[in-house]
């Protein structure tokens, strides 16, 4: 019987999934988690980190951000700070804390406050390697020698 042709789309997203920012990502989730609804998926279950061109569209940029979105961005980041902890040694946590309430009246007091907001409210990647490779960036920049 012939193997059935593996989409390069799937061979990239496990990939993505294989390195140290997106175990690291699921990892964290998994341990947050404590309803069982995790238990038994596999670890494309990242599924709501991922946000498409149409989703992005779709999301308005008026009003305060989902605390989903917050969610996901808390976790990213977190994620990012245990990535850097884990390859150098150093205490890296996340210094973000953003809230549903007033978010947005906080990001248009500074300067290019406003495409933050806008990007807050659509914190997503494309796919899965996408987040991959900026989380990845996010720590080889942090942790390169100077």
């Amino acid at each position: 019987m012939p193997e059935a042709a593996v989409s390069p789309a799937l061979n990239e997203d496990e990939a993505a999934l294989a390195t140290p920012i997106v175990k690291c990502l699921v990892r964290l989730i998994r341990a947050q988690e404590s309803y069982g609804s995790w238990e038994g998926k596999s670890d494309a279950t990242l599924a709501d980190f991922i946000v498409t061109g149409e989703q992005r569209r779709a999301i308005p940029i008026i009003g305060d951000p989902d605390p989903d979105v917050l969610w996901r961005l808390d976790m990213f980041y977190t994620a990012v700070g245990l990535t850097i902890e884990e390859r150098s040694g150093l205490m890296t946590p996340p210094m973000i804390e953003m809230k549903p309430m007033g978010a947005s009246d906080d990001c248009f007091s500074r300067p290019g406050g406003c495409s933050l907001c806008r990007d807050i409210h659509r914190f997503g990647f494309e796919t899965f390697r996408k987040l991959a490779e900026a989380g990845t960036k996010l720590v080889d920049d942090a942790t390169a020698s100077h």
